[in-house]
């Protein structure tokens, strides 16, 4: 959305003026008993602080949660730690970033910064990027109902093994579960009505959590020939590495960055904050960060205290491998795929944004595009689920490509062409800040593709082969 003409400036003036109003006043007051005066927009935000929280914490928290315990058997404890409390900081800074840009220019969606800053070029840069990464996480989270959920169905029927039945085959359940429940959300009118299905979401993973630390306390080490039958268990298995280095250590970068990406529903989830400001909403921000942050350390660590080095990449599976029919992991498989399933319609909005500024930037909302374009999304989110052979595939590549654009190198680099030099200058520390958050976002980029290529190049056995 444009920048109105306030105070006598336009878009491309008073800067100054308009920063002081980012920084110090609501983008849409509240009542004050006179005529509400609209800055930035037109819409008037009306979801409470806790259901943005809601919708922020969920947009962050999803699929990559089940890879965590694989990437702490890959790093060793203390150098997860280390990765993720920095993923974690450097998040938020970059949601801090992206609100500073959004604040100078009055502009809450990410397409439009990146039109500010290098015009079409960028919009289309940050639309196509955003698109990239959310279809990635849309496919990822399909992906667990396509493998959990026959799993589940099959427990129900007290079935030992899969009989071939139509209901019972991920690609068709995939389908059902996308046009009965994914679909009828995506056709909400704003993001703010799924505050409540959010908060239904993060309560299935604080129950998966639970679970994941009782289960710490009844499945003995070593496990001998539940997990692996042509594996000898010996107690060096049952230890706890703190530092540990191997060929699989280089997906824990994009796996964890994976994880923490939100900035495609940032500024949509700001645009409909109740008596929005940029420090209520980096409030909102930075209590889902730690929120998820403490739900992600934890599952990890009892996650990787239960197999150690058994762990394999999607961490659900190691459970079923023990004990197929035991009935809390029942209830947490379901649990999780009901957490996913609910995400997909969060992650499927800021999409559809994209496509819309770039499609039809100047055009009035219409049920028609609106319903269209999520249609066809999901059925090419359905398409890449039926088709893709592994969910670690989908971890690295899109944590090593769309993750690092999204969290340092875009916000980075729109801050520094945003914020003009006449309130700080090219070489004050907040640009050189800016300039190094996006340059380590190339670094971190280039490292992880060239670490995954090697990988599959050398042709090695790798654990938790195709989940």
């Amino acid at each position: 959305m444009e920048l109105q003409k306030m105070n006598g400036h336009s878009r491309d003036d008073g800067f100054d003026g308009v920063d002081a109003l980012a920084e110090h006043e609501e983008f849409l007051p509240h009542k004050t008993g006179a005529k509400k005066e609209v800055h930035f927009t037109d819409f008037e935000g009306k979801t409470s602080f806790g259901m943005s929280i809601f919708n922020l914490s969920n947009a962050i928290m999803g699929s990559g949660i089940l890879g965590l315990a694989f990437a702490m058997s890959n790093t060793g404890i203390i150098l997860f730690l280390i990765l993720l409390v920095s993923i974690a900081i450097l998040s938020a800074y970059s949601i801090h970033l992206l609100l500073k840009s959004a604040g100078v220019v009055g502009i809450r969606a990410y397409e439009q910064l990146g039109n500010r800053a290098f015009g079409h070029p960028g919009k289309i840069l940050a639309a196509s990027v955003i698109t990239v990464h959310n279809i990635g996480a849309m496919s990822s989270y399909l992906f667990i109902v396509k493998s959990e959920l026959p799993l589940v169905i099959q427990a129900f029927l007290g079935k030992s093994e899969n009989t071939g039945e139509w209901f019972l085959n991920g690609n068709y359940l995939i389908i059902i579960v996308s046009g009965c429940i994914i679909l009828p959300l995506a056709l909400m009118k704003q993001l703010g009505y799924l505050g409540y299905t959010s908060g239904f979401s993060l309560s299935c993973m604080v129950f998966f959590l639970i679970s994941v630390i009782y289960k710490k306390f009844n499945i003995l080490c070593p496990l001998q020939d539940q997990l692996h039958n042509n594996t000898n268990h010996t107690h060096q298995d049952c230890e706890a590495k703190l530092f540990t280095i191997n060929s699989q250590t280089a997906y824990t970068i994009p796996i964890l960055a994976f994880a923490f990406v939100c900035h495609p529903e940032v500024l949509p989830i700001y645009t409909e904050l109740r008596q929005a400001t940029k420090k209520r909403m980096q409030t909102v921000a930075n209590i889902s960060i730690l929120a998820m942050f403490i739900m992600y350390l934890l599952t990890a660590l009892f996650g990787y205290l239960t197999f150690y080095t058994a762990v394999e990449s999607e961490l659900l599976h190691t459970y079923s491998l023990v004990d197929p029919l035991d009935v809390l992991v029942l209830c947490v498989r379901l649990a999780v795929l009901v957490a996913v399933t609910l995400t997909v319609p969060v992650v499927l909005f800021p999409i559809r944004r994209a496509l819309l500024q770039i499609l039809f930037p100047d055009k009035p909302f219409s049920w028609a595009k609106h319903f269209a374009i999520a249609l066809c999304l999901i059925f090419l989110v359905n398409l890449l689920v039926i088709f893709v052979p592994s969910i670690r595939d989908i971890f690295g590549l899109i944590g090593a490509t769309s993750a690092p654009s999204l969290i340092f190198i875009l916000p980075g680099i729109f801050y520094i062409r945003i914020v003009p030099e006449d309130q700080e200058p090219w070489k004050s520390r907040p640009k050189i800040q800016a300039t190094c958050f996006a340059a380590l976002g190339f670094v971190f980029m280039i490292m992880s593709l060239s670490f995954i290529i090697t990988d599959w190049a050398t042709g090695e056995v790798r654990s938790g082969g195709g989940h």
